[in-house]
């Protein structure tokens, strides 16, 4: 018993072992950064832990009426995005990579044109192209005398016409990745396919895909994250999906608990989708090696084989781009008159005013937390900025819904006190504002900013740091006067692509915009809800036009990343 209490003091450590602790080096860094990570996780951890409370009556209603919709059609518009954005990101990354025919130097940078287009855009395009009262039919009903019921025309707002839109604007995700990784692949390779009698279809099945498999399953997944995401298509062609179901059950029902319920079903489709990506590539051990400096030597088609291989690339590039943007920019044309307006303005000052906030805001914090992993790389610092950006992968809508919920008990809290310490009302300080769509902004499109900003600080030598070190600069100095120079282009690029995310989300702004405060995407929406596809035109215009910066960066990049001749 006496040794017993003996070693009892020694349960807690004494104040100077503490204060050792937090003296140690990379410990308070570690720990700040720890708490920033949690602060920006905070939407996704809130959502997760919604599982744990009572399921209530309105969850016990949708388990028995809906939610098998819900998964299903769910399920089937996954299967379905991801059987077309194989086939055509495989079929045109091979074809412009290993392949010579006409138009192969326009297609390699064309085909990634459909990125510039969201999803809902395309669908309120081909909406006023192909419904009964759109050009297309009209025209045949004029041709050949028929009338409504007289022919069968197929219906666009379905849920094959859903997978068809977002194929059309995703297949771009499997296309990037794949010609990245073809372009990467040993030649030697490819040429012991070829000495073994192998033909270009027999290499590329035997050889090249086979090697490829982990970047195509990535880009795959990708696109099926960004299917799970959509709300615009989906809502605007009546397919019940777990995006349609947060938002009906949010804003409609006024059940943010069952909402949030629903958004954590859906955060398990996405999480199955993430671990099915890692696993592939954990479990893949492929290995290029050999002349990998060579330069590719191409397969040259002719006849009806360049013919086919233009017309498989320059469909995708016609149906998810040029058709759209065309429709569109006729719509705007049409309402030039009235659509560029004083409203017009305000929207687009509005959007902009949005998106450049959430751009700057995101690229400082994806600068502290890189340059604090190269500062401190510690696995907590490390983990801290791996879970600060884990919402790039969760839906607008989840995201809505994790800010919207503290953000909420927040204002409640702090309104109860004021009125039972001082008889006032603060009313809405966070919740409904601004801060909470700026908040959500950093929480959704953090990370695209950080991988880009981590891959500029990774080109940077040690020894740079060591040097201006050693001149007597503290940390913050070396940053500003060092790394911010020399990463110029990363954070101009980071900037971009934060800017143009933010442009074109629609779940996010729609659930959490202050009231009467539209951006384009929610006009472009809203007018579209109303069939006013021809009025939408100019602000749907406009989003596309600045979608088209980031792709424009992707092109210059690939078309730098590697020489390749034709044989």
């Amino acid at each position: 018993m006496e040794v017993a209490l003996s070693h009892r003091p020694s349960a807690a450590a004494p104040p100077s072992s503490r204060r050792a602790l937090w003296r140690r080096p990379g410990f308070a860094p570690g720990l700040l950064i720890g708490a920033l990570a949690l602060l920006l996780a905070l939407p996704v951890l809130v959502v997760l832990g919604s599982v744990l409370r009572p399921a209530g009556e309105v969850w016990r209603h949708l388990a028995t009426t809906v939610l098998p919709d819900y998964v299903a059609n769910s399920l089937i518009l996954m299967l379905g995005v991801g059987i077309g954005t194989l086939l055509i990101g495989v079929g045109t990354a091979w074809l412009t990579t290993l392949c010579r025919f006409p138009g192969r130097r326009l297609f390699e940078w064309a085909l990634l044109l459909p990125m510039a287009m969201p999803a809902y855009l395309i669908a309120y395009t081909y909406t006023g192209l192909l419904d009964y009262a759109g050009p297309v039919q009209t025209l045949l009903r004029d041709w050949t005398g028929w009338s409504y019921g007289d022919y069968w025309f197929p219906a666009i707002r379905s849920l094959p016409g859903a997978m068809l839109m977002l194929s059309l604007v995703l297949y771009p995700y499997v296309y990037l990745l794949a010609r990245a990784a073809f372009l990467s692949q040993s030649v030697a390779v490819l040429e012991v396919g070829r000495t073994l009698g192998q033909g270009p279809w027999g290499t590329f099945w035997r050889v090249a895909l086979p090697l490829a498999r982990p970047a195509i399953v990535a880009g795959v997944t990708l696109a099926l994250m960004e299917t799970l995401a959509d709300y615009g298509t989906v809502q605007y062609f009546g397919v019940a999906t777990f995006s349609t179901g947060i938002f009906r059950v949010w804003l409609g029902q006024d059940e943010p608990v069952a909402a949030a319920q629903l958004a954590a079903l859906l955060l398990v489709f996405v999480l199955t989708l993430i671990l099915i990506e890692r696993g592939s590539r954990r479990r893949a051990r492929y290995h290029h090696s050999g002349q990998r400096h060579q330069p590719i030597r191409r397969y040259p088609l002719r006849g009806w084989a360049a013919f086919g291989a233009l017309l498989v690339c320059l469909l995708p590039l016609l149906l998810g781009f040029l058709v759209p943007a065309g429709q569109l920019a006729v719509w705007s044309w049409s309402r030039a008159a009235t659509g560029f307006d004083a409203r017009f303005l305000s929207l687009t000052l509005n959007s902009l005013g949005l998106a450049g906030a959430a751009a700057l805001l995101a690229l400082v914090v994806a600068l502290i937390l890189a340059y604090a992993q190269r500062l401190v790389p510690t696995p907590l610092v490390r983990s801290s900025a791996r879970l600060a950006g884990m919402g790039y992968a969760v839906p607008g809508a989840v995201i809505a819904i994790g800010v919207m919920l503290p953000l909420a008990w927040l204002d409640n809290a702090l309104d109860g006190w004021m009125r039972s310490t001082f008889g006032l009302s603060t009313g809405l300080l966070f919740s409904g504002t601004l801060f909470a769509l700026l908040f959500a902004y950093l929480a959704r499109f953090l990370s695209v900013a950080l991988q880009t900003v981590e891959s500029g600080l990774t080109r940077i030598r040690p020894a740079m740091d060591e040097a201006a070190r050693s001149l007597g600069q503290r940390p913050a100095q070396v940053l500003w006067r060092v790394h911010v120079p020399l990463l110029r282009g990363s954070l101009l690029t980071a900037l971009l692509l934060v800017f143009v995310d933010v442009i074109k989300e629609l779940p996010a702004t729609l659930a959490l915009r202050p009231f009467n405060f539209d951006t384009l995407a929610v006009r472009a929406y809203e007018l579209a809800s109303d069939e006013r596809l021809a009025d939408a035109g100019p602000a749907a215009l406009t989003i596309v036009l600045a979608g088209l910066v980031p792709v424009v960066l992707l092109s210059r990049s690939i078309a730098r990343s590697r020489h390749v001749q034709s044989i």
